[in-house]
């Protein structure tokens, strides 16, 4: 299994509606709202580099995301 997190910037008025959306997705272990560069931060547990690829569409796809970095353990 790999590990990530996808940090996540969104339209501050509909932080909380993408939070809510994120954590719907399975392979979301956690994931809350941060203050700072980005407004959250999911942790994620997945098999290979393909479902990762998936799940940061997914996120990309919803309306207020602005944008995402992803870190994928070593």
């Amino acid at each position: 299994m790999l590990n990530g997190v996808i940090l996540i910037k969104t339209w501050t008025i509909r932080t909380e509606d993408v939070l809510k959306e994120v954590q719907k997705i399975p392979e979301v272990k956690k994931a809350f709202i941060t203050y700072g560069r980005f407004d959250i931060c999911a942790f994620i547990e997945v098999p290979n580099y393909d479902t990762i690829k998936s799940i940061v569409n997914k996120v990309n796809a919803l309306e207020a995301v602005r944008s995402t970095e992803t870190l994928i353990e070593a």
